[in-house]
């Protein structure tokens, strides 16, 4: 079948065979016909078989009648990440290129007001993240009223990174007899939930089982071990020795370790770029871009690159770290072998992963077999610094350990012979300390021949006057003692102090 027989309109043909495509995928195939008959509409396909397109051709000849109103768009699409969102609105350029058609992107990292902007002169289509989009409705700037079609996209991407309560904010600040498409690569039990409360009747598209892999990737998995320089060496190790790589992703659990890991890889000479949630928006376009025109061939990225992401020649993917959510594994492999090509994909696992590893067979239902050769640590090619500056620091480290052990040794010699060590000195025969304490003070110089000390002639008693030390109280005055001078003393301490009885 042809797309010319999906009901699309001619505007939207024309774009199409302008981009060389001729025949649907079965996604789209299934699909277009009845969001065009604006029946709801629940798909589950793997990643990679073209579930952007079975919604976005139809909207475009859905689109071409009616007009856009300030601060209500007509249309909606929900993505969770940037990326994907930014992927979309490319999608409705390139296909929506002979319309007129308003389409806004809501994304953390660009400015309120720039978007604000765009929504003041009425927007067709509006693609957005959960997050931005309620700032806006928050702040008056926006109305969901006029929603004719809401979109819900990599909708088990949304349950993992939290967005299930913003989801259901949204689905109740848009009409109720709106339009309803979900998408879904998987379709744990809280999706299922929410398609059974926000969509009504629903057509079930399923072009594929649920949480499993394209035919064309080879899967393979090696064992390293635990320590995190010994995966960093097998894996340059795969990396060099891979066979027809163009290009990989590879993939790690946290972004702190994608930092550890781009760096690594870009000190020991490849061309290599980064992505994770905490960079900025335009770093992280910037490092998209570089790698989808093939600048640089290598990519670090957490799972924030792992849904969605349309690059269509990546030959390898590395699991740097085994994911923890099985349904994760899916959606990362997911990212090579689109298109009817073929890929390769390479999991690192260590002695904790085995659980993670079951599960992921488990789910794709299949083992995944381990990858021949010798992937052992081999300690001259540790990537903890180079070879010269290891043996300069080992040199100091030697000197010093050397230094500290020889006093060990002086001081253990002394002890046992009673003469070196200064412990078992009796106390008269041990040297005194020098001033300060610390012993690493300047040295002593000579000192001059002490003079003869005659002790001064002590004042009498009564004319030294007593400070901080209280005298024993006098009963009498002693005749012959003279009277005291307080002179010196202000005058509210002479005042008589009256005793409380």
């Amino acid at each position: 079948m042809s797309f010319s027989h999906l009901g699309l309109s001619d505007k939207v043909l024309a774009a199409v065979a302008a981009t060389g495509y001729t025949t649907p995928t079965p996604i789209q195939e299934q699909a277009i016909p009845h969001v065009l008959a604006r029946r709801d509409v629940l798909g589950i396909a793997q990643t990679g078989t073209g579930k952007t397109a079975a919604f976005v051709l139809p909207m475009l000849t859905l689109l071409e009648k009616g007009r856009a109103r300030a601060r209500m768009p007509r249309t909606l699409i929900l993505e969770p990440t940037r990326e994907l969102a930014a992927q979309v609105k490319e999608q409705f350029d390139k296909y929506g290129a002979g319309q007129k058609l308003n389409v806004a992107l809501l994304i953390g990292g660009v400015s309120f007001g720039d978007q604000d902007s765009k929504l003041t002169r009425g927007v067709d289509v509006l693609i957005a993240t959960p997050g931005r989009l309620l700032d806006h409705t928050e702040r008056g700037g926006l109305l969901l009223t006029g929603v004719e079609l809401l979109v819900i996209d990599e909708a088990d991407r949304m349950l993992d990174m939290g967005f299930i309560p913003d989801i259901e904010r949204v689905c109740k600040l848009v009409p109720f007899t709106r339009q309803t498409l979900f998408f879904t690569a998987t379709m744990p039990p809280e999706i299922a939930r929410i398609t059974e409360t926000f969509l009504h009747n629903p057509q079930k598209i399923e072009v594929s089982r649920p949480a499993t892999t394209a035919v064309g990737v080879s899967q393979f998995q090696v064992s390293v071990g635990r320590e995190p320089h010994e995966k960093r060496d097998v894996l340059r190790r795969l990396l060099r020795d891979a066979k027809d790589l163009n290009n990989a992703i590879i993939f790690c659990n946290r972004k702190r370790e994608v930092a550890v890991v781009y760096k690594s890889l870009q000190k020991h000479g490849f061309s290599v770029g980064a992505l994770h949630g905490d960079m900025d928006q335009s770093a992280r376009t910037a490092a998209l871009d570089q790698f989808r025109k093939g600048e640089i061939p290598l990519l670090v990225a957490s799972d924030v690159a792992a849904r969605g992401l349309d690059i269509p020649a990546v030959s390898h993917i590395f699991n740097f770290d085994v994911p923890h959510h099985a349904d994760d594994y899916v959606h990362r492999i997911g990212r090579t072998g689109r298109a009817g090509r073929t890929g390769t994909a390479i999991s690192m696992v260590t002695s904790l992963d085995h659980k993670s590893i079951v599960a992921i067979e488990k789910l794709i239902g299949q083992a995944i077999p381990k990858a021949e050769g010798d992937f052992s640590v081999r300690s001259e090619s540790s990537d903890e610094q180079p070879r010269q500056s290891r043996g300069r620091e080992g040199a100091r480290e030697g000197s010093r350990e050397g230094s500290r052990e020889g006093s060990r040794e002086q001081t253990r010699e002394g002890s046992r012979d009673g003469s070196r060590g200064g412990r078992n000195k009796p106390r008269r025969e041990r040297e005194p300390r020098r001033a300060g304490g610390s012993g690493r003070g300047p040295k002593p110089q000579p000192e001059a021949p002490v003079e003869a000390f005659t002790p001064p002639t002590p004042a009498p008693a009564s004319r030294v006057p007593s400070i901080g030390r209280a005298e024993p109280r006098r009963t009498q005055r002693e005749p012959d003692a003279e009277p005291a001078d307080h002179s010196h003393l202000p005058a509210f301490l002479l005042r008589p102090v009256r005793a409380r009885v």
